[in-house]
């Protein structure tokens, strides 16, 4: 049993086609055919079978898939006892982050690296929450949110809360409830509404708020930048659920919490387990916590 051969099976479950794994890798997908039956051939168990058009994992397959998850964190676990031994830790740290959790987390996590040996690539990401998983196959950490404290899809990942986050709802000032100190669901029943795409975890606070009300908002737009949605509630287009630390003051809108239903997201930091066990990454993720707990005690 190959170690390549492990992680090749556990790309194969985390991306879903030889295609997707041949472009994450640089390789191409008649070499990974090959790989696969070399494996299967050493092996002497099929772990691949026909899925339409695609490829998917036999049961022998998937625990192969799962068994790699295991070796590949004992190595980790061996790289972050190497990296003790150095001394502080070193590296670079791939971090894809939701633009609205990176306004608040990511500047002061590069002011507090500065000066040590760990540096950070940075991309901006803004996708479902059931996309978090298959981002961590490509970056160290994956900083998303979620409506629950933990995120629906976390098969064999680390996830690591890091801040608690109140999020309002943004009304033109124009408006009859803008005068008021809080609203409740019964007020926002039937209001024209600017919500996120289908998956996205506002949506979910949108159809737990229609819940309470017994009746649902008027849902004219889904879009996914807060400030073209905070642009929108200042021209009365509607009223939007909006984050408390990144929504800008403006004269014409004012942000309200609501009393009836729990509106909080968790804004989370999700890895692979091996990928966790680097110092540079671990030593980050601390950092984010600090500066997560630093958020919410203010």
């Amino acid at each position: 049993m190959e170690v390549r051969h492990l992680e090749l099976l556990r790309e194969l479950a985390d991306r879903g086609s030889l295609a997707a794994v041949a472009a994450a890798t640089h390789r191409t997908p008649s070499a990974l055919s090959q790989q696969l039956r070399t494996a299967e051939r050493d092996l002497r168990v099929r772990l691949v079978e026909p899925d339409g058009r695609r490829l998917r994992l036999t049961v022998a397959g998937q625990l192969l898939a799962d068994g790699a998850v295991s070796v590949a964190t004992a190595l980790g676990q061996v790289q972050h006892d190497l990296d003790a031994l150095r001394g502080e830790p070193t590296g670079v740290v791939r971090i894809a982050a939701l633009p609205s959790a990176a306004e608040v987390l990511v500047p002061p996590l590069l002011l507090e690296l500065a000066g040590t040996a760990v540096t950070v690539e940075l991309d901006d990401v803004d996708i479902a929450e059931a996309d978090y998983a298959t981002q961590t196959a490509d970056y160290d950490i994956v900083i998303g949110h979620s409506m629950a404290r933990r995120p629906s899809t976390e098969q064999h990942l680390y996830v690591r809360p890091l801040a608690r986050e109140p999020l309002d709802v943004a009304i033109p000032t124009s408006h009859p409830l803008a005068r008021r100190s809080e609203v409740r669901a019964a007020d926002l029943a039937g209001q024209p509404w600017i919500g996120v795409p289908l998956g996205y975890p506002f949506d979910a606070l949108r159809i737990a708020i229609e819940n309470r009300a017994g009746a649902a908002v008027d849902l004219r737009y889904r879009v996914r930048d807060n400030r073209l949605v905070e642009s929108l509630v200042a021209v009365g287009a509607g009223l939007a659920i909006l984050p408390r630390y990144t929504t800008r003051t403006r004269e014409s809108v004012v942000t309200l919490p609501i009393a009836d239903v729990r509106s909080t997201r968790t804004l989370l930091a999700l890895s692979r387990p091996d990928r966790a066990q680097r110092a540079a990454v671990t030593a980050v993720l601390d950092h984010l916590r600090e500066i997560g707990r630093r958020l919410t005690s203010r």
